[in-house]
């Protein structure tokens, strides 16, 4: 008989303004300083698209209408399913929780990818989500 294994549930937004894209860089010790993609896990009895508008709304400052599902990724049994969705801005001002990221900024594709090179991304989930984004549903 095979274990059964728990695997915690990821979502988060890709926001894009004009050319740029938000990340939220992290304040937790195990990845501590690399970037993200305002996300979070999923609640108890919360749904996946509810816990992405949450997330994003509580690491940006930003309400957010999502548009449509980008990804589910999942690249072993030992990670988080991660689901992505492509979001727009609805209101609110950009801001964080110092107490829990570092900083919150927008940049470039090019950038990213540049980050991702140089391992400033906390895994290769925001960048995927990103140009998967940029790719017409």
């Amino acid at each position: 008989m095979s274990e059964i294994k728990l695997v915690a549930i990821v979502a988060g937004c890709v926001l894009q303004n004009e050319d740029t894209f938000l990340l939220v860089q992290e304040r937790d010790e195990a990845v501590y300083g690399l970037w993200n993609l305002p996300a979070g896990y999923v609640e108890l009895g919360e749904t996946i698209e509810a816990a992405a508008v949450r997330e994003t709304q509580e690491e940006s400052g930003y309400q957010v209408a999502l548009e449509r599902k980008i990804s589910i990724d999942h690249v072993s049994p030992d990670r988080p399913i991660f689901h992505a969705f492509k979001a727009t801005i609805t209101g609110g001002q950009l801001a964080f929780d110092a107490t829990e990221l570092l900083d919150a900024r927008w940049f470039t594709l090019e950038e990213i990818q540049q980050m991702h090179r140089s391992n400033q991304l906390r895994n290769d989930w925001p960048l995927r989500s990103i140009e998967k984004s940029l790719v017409a549903s």
